[in-house]
């Protein structure tokens, strides 16, 4: 998936950061009732007693490790350093996006992401320069999850997952299956250091970004699920929504901007 429309390219950007911080935000929650209702679409979280609880200890992990962690990574790594671990990573998920495009049946979406691969892995030094994109070779951004939901099997309930926050039957499912298996890192000795080395440098992508986002809701928890559950079904769909439903993210993007 390419997001061409600016707006909606940035409101993904920011709803990616909202989806970090509800595993690993630091700031209050508010139990209100009215969070027991139903989530957009029809999706349901059916288990929230449970998902808030996950949801508090994905909070604590991140007060008391993570993001201790990520600010020592952000104080002591070079900008081109960084950068270069981002295109690592960045490159690695390219095999995925080729695999779900072709399963989803857009196969020059799937070629561009195997093109892209290619030439970062060759002429890029492993993925550590991203030349593809500079030579105007388009980023997709796939799972397995989303190509269950273009078979048409439907999402399921809502669930807060360990350590890696939000998600729902379906998407979870294919998170620890087949992602799993279309992941190159998970082929490597070094699995489980490049996983965190991953993590780590996602978190420290947002220590300064999320100030903007503390106090979005009194209930932070129902905030960040609706929010998640909007962008997920904006992936979807591709970023094509219908006239209203695209209106009312433009309106959210455009109040979450304001800051």
């Amino acid at each position: 998936m390419v997001l061409k429309n600016s707006k909606f390219y940035k409101l993904s950007t920011i709803l990616a950061v909202l989806l970090l911080l509800s595993a690993c935000s630091n700031s209050n929650q508010n139990a209100a009732n009215s969070s027991s209702a139903a989530t957009s679409g029809a999706t349901s979280d059916r288990f929230i007693k449970v998902n808030r609880k996950i949801y508090s200890f994905n909070k604590g992990l991140d007060r008391v490790l993570l993001k201790p962690v990520a600010k020592a990574y952000k104080a002591v790594t070079p900008k081109f350093v960084d950068k270069s671990i981002g295109n690592f990573f960045g490159n690695l998920g390219d095999v995925g996006n080729a695999v779900n495009n072709t399963l989803q049946g857009k196969f020059k979406d799937a070629a561009s992401d195997t093109e892209r691969f290619v030439f970062n892995s060759i002429f890029g030094f492993a993925g550590l320069v991203d030349v593809a994109s500079a030579a105007g070779i388009k980023k997709s951004d796939e799972d397995f999850g989303q190509t269950l939901a273009t078979w048409g099997v439907k999402s399921g309930p809502y669930v807060m997952l360990p350590f890696l926050g939000p998600s729902t039957i379906r998407d979870a499912t294919a998170k620890i299956s087949v992602d799993r298996y279309t992941d190159p890192a998970h082929y490597s000795d070094a699995n489980i250091a490049l996983f965190v080395a991953d993590t780590v440098k996602k978190r420290a992508d947002f220590i300064t970004e999320e100030e903007a986002f503390a106090g979005i809701s009194n209930d932070e928890y129902s905030a960040l699920r609706d929010v998640w559950l909007q962008n997920r079904e904006f992936k979807i769909r591709d970023g094509k929504v219908d006239k209203k439903a695209g209106s009312d993210l433009i309106d959210e993007l455009e109040m979450l901007d304001s800051l």
